[in-house]
């Protein structure tokens, strides 16, 4: 009985075949069926098409040396996204002395198409970026040295200079331009965007054009621009209510601490790389104007004046630095504190407003670049980026710098000297995470694709950006 049933099951399912095939392939279905057959055709081509792609870039990766790749990409994605573990000696001079893993994240849209190498100044990102967008280039994010994943099992801290920094880009250039031979495009963000800086200084003919976003050039410790900035930013009654902002709460540093005390505890956070919570918090209340400028899009009608403790507070956490001086992201970006120390300079707090004020900071102007008590740090040396300063004023061509007019880092912004092709594009009112080409003025975001467009030979895709 039941070898009946499926036989009948059987004739019912070849009937209803029979009858769709001879539905699609009626006389007067001939425009349906060969519609049908055209898009089987189509998507089979370029189902084919991906598949092999995809082959031949797994066979030029497996064959590059030092490269481990694993697929990231989902069958759906538009793109191949593979996760990279690039072999770097510690010492590019002497590979002998050891060796650690950097971590990389490659993003293939052709064997034809540029490509871009996205300088990160602290860890990887999966996400794209806006040169990659317009230009519908490869792209390939590179985790900064002694970051993230990309550390050694002891952290040999001599082998973090920028000298070796920018050897670990250049290696990853040559190995990758096997692959893709089409126009090369380096980028990156912040402190990124400086290393793009530094590597195009170092290895000029690694890349065709570089990008850098919101890219300071500090060349001392204490880089004094930082504080003319502060000064003239602003009108004078909102450089005022900055500064009574911070007064008050050092006024009234014992109520404040105790309620950040419980702020810490309640967030997880401790203090411990200071000598005192208190001592953490006069650094915090220093840190304002600096964070007021360049990481938020407040108006000055934003500044509380109630002399309120609470809403003091609440404004200053608004504003989102105070877990950043914490000991975790202290110890976890400790390679950008230890670089700033010793070879790439940063900025300082100028105390001449505030000594009276202050119960726990002592001294001299101090750095805001925090290391962990246990690093030994070298005496700091301006001459490398002296030297990049220097390259740049005479051969630092084909660099198109971008940067907030509102972003305190703009203070340290590379002017472009005249004996360069180099352009610099400052939007105005712009802070440290809008300084973007997608909300450039119009006119500015022209300007720009037409440098682009002089450097590579092909046009930038602005639409891309929306």
């Amino acid at each position: 009985m039941l070898h009946l049933l499926k036989a009948r099951q059987a004739e019912y399912s070849l009937a209803l075949f029979n009858k769709a095939l001879i539905a699609i392939f009626h006389p007067y279905n001939y425009p349906k069926m060969k519609f049908i057959l055209s898009l089987i055709f189509v998507c089979s081509f370029y189902l084919l098409k991906a598949q092999s792609e995809k082959a031949q870039l797994e066979s030029l990766l497996f064959n590059l040396p030092d490269v481990q790749f694993k697929l990231h990409s989902k069958p759906e994605d538009k793109h191949l996204k593979y996760l990279l573990t690039i072999k770097q000696p510690l010492d590019h001079l002497h590979p002998e002395k050891g060796s650690f893993y950097q971590s990389a994240v490659l993003t293939h849209k052709g064997f034809a198409r540029p490509t871009v190498m996205e300088t990160e100044g602290y860890e990887g990102r999966l996400d794209g970026n806006e040169i990659e967008a317009m230009l519908d280039a490869n792209n390939i994010n590179i985790e900064h040295r002694f970051f993230g994943t990309s550390k050694p099992d002891s952290l040999q801290w001599d082998y973090l200079t920028f000298e070796q920094v920018t050897a670990d880009l250049h290696r990853i250039n040559q190995l990758f331009r096997t692959i893709y031979k089409s126009k090369w495009v380096s980028t990156g963000i912040s402190r990124g965007g400086t290393l793009s800086i530094y590597y195009k200084s170092l290895y000029p003919d690694d890349v065709d054009l570089t990008v850098p976003y919101v890219a300071p050039l500090t060349t001392a410790l204490e880089d004094k621009r930082i504080y003319h900035f502060l000064d003239t930013m602003g009108s004078p009654e909102c450089r005022q209510k900055l500064f009574n902002v911070q007064r008050f709460l050092l006024e009234h540093e014992a109520e404040a601490v105790a309620k950040l005390r419980w702020y810490a505890k309640g967030k997880g956070i401790t203090y411990e790389n200071y000598n005192s919570l208190e001592e953490a918090f006069e650094y915090w209340v220093l840190e304002y104007p600096f964070s007021f400028w360049q990481m938020t899009s407040m108006t000055c009608d934003a500044i509380p004046t109630n002399k309120s403790v609470d809403d003091y507070l609440e404004h200053m956490i608004n504003i989102r630095y105070i877990p950043l001086l914490a000991d975790k992201y202290i110890k976890r970006w400790a390679a950008n504190g230890y670089t700033a120390r010793t070879q790439m300079g940063f900025y300082g707090y100028d105390l001449a407003r505030y000594r009276k004020y202050l119960r726990h900071i002592k001294g001299e102007n101090p750095t805001a670049a925090f290391v962990p008590k246990d690093i030994p740090l070298k005496a700091f040396d301006s001459s490398f980026t002296k030297q990049v300063s220097n390259w740049l004023d005479e051969k630092g061509n084909d660099l198109l710098y971008i940067y907030g007019s509102r972003d305190t880092w703009s203070a340290c912004r590379v002017m472009v000297s005249n004996k360069v092709n180099s352009k610099s594009f400052l939007l105005p009112g712009a802070d440290h995470f809008e300084a973007r080409v997608k909300n450039m003025p119009a006119s500015m975001k022209a300007e720009f694709a037409i440098e682009v467009k002089k450097r590579l030979g092909m046009d930038a895709d602005l639409d891309a950006l929306k």
